[in-house]
């Protein structure tokens, strides 16, 4: 019997085994948050049936038979086994209905982005490479107003409508990517992580920043999104560590 024999008979299965590797690294990273925190990935052509993680299971036990589908237009989902939470479908659902162009999303309360969101300017200025990647390609909501039900998920929804936000830094509350497949929202995720710890860390050391001009954090935004298969084999990379580790996640 061979490993495809074994798998269960699911739909979507390569794209379950990409998300669940994402929940691995993502806890792996210390980028996620307890029992909270969702992904989502469409699997419809109109973005509005999609997977996401089982309500409340840890990142690090997510699995690719795990995930459950979700249809943005049927609240009878909120009443299945592992149902998402009202906050998961809240902010999920509103932005599969209202952006069919996120196809994956992922939201975290990651550290360094989320003590972004808590400064009174949550903008990332170009200060580097990696904070360069987001010049003028990340949204800021500065209206939070409590948990994230279905209210709160369309304004944030409203705010990525613009297709070249890919970001938006969440104001007192945490960050939330988009992307075209699971490796390109995975990558972006990290890398914004790893941009907001740089600014974090550089303004912590009270020394004038040294903030790249328009011309050029354009143009290094513009190289990057031209970089050949980078997301790819990232996820790919990630995901041969864990099948040499023996992991579960693909089952």
């Amino acid at each position: 019997m061979t490993v495809q024999d074994l798998r269960p008979n699911l739909d979507h299965w390569q794209e379950r085994v990409d998300l669940a590797a994402a929940f691995r690294w993502t806890a792996r990273l210390n980028m996620h948050e307890a029992v909270a925190n969702h992904f989502s990935l469409a699997i419809s052509d109109d973005g509005r049936k999609f997977l996401m993680n089982p309500n409340q299971m840890h990142f690090s036990r997510v699995k690719a038979s795990d995930l459950i589908v979700v249809d943005a237009d049927d609240p009878e989902t909120l009443s299945g086994p592992n149902a998402p939470d009202p906050t998961a479908w809240g902010l999920h659902g509103g932005l599969h209905r209202l952006c069919p162009h996120a196809r994956c999303a992922m939201h975290v309360h990651s550290v360094h982005a989320t003590v972004l969101a808590c400064l009174e300017d949550p903008r990332l200025p170009p200060i580097d490479q990696n904070c360069a990647t987001f010049f003028n390609r990340h949204a800021i909501d500065t209206n939070y107003g409590g948990l994230a039900f279905e209210d709160e998920g369309a304004r944030c929804a409203e705010l990525l409508r613009n297709p070249k936000h890919k970001v938006l830094v969440m104001g007192n509350h945490g960050v939330i990517v988009i992307g075209d497949t699971v490796a390109d929202t995975f990558n972006r995720l990290f890398y914004f992580e790893r941009a907001a710890e740089t600014y974090i860390r550089a303004l912590q050391t009270g020394r004038p920043l040294n903030v790249l001009s328009d011309e050029i954090a354009e143009k290094t935004a513009r190289e990057l999104e031209e970089y050949p298969e980078q997301d790819a084999r990232h996820l790919g990379e990630l995901k041969a560590i864990l099948d040499e580790e023996g992991s579960n996640y693909a089952n």
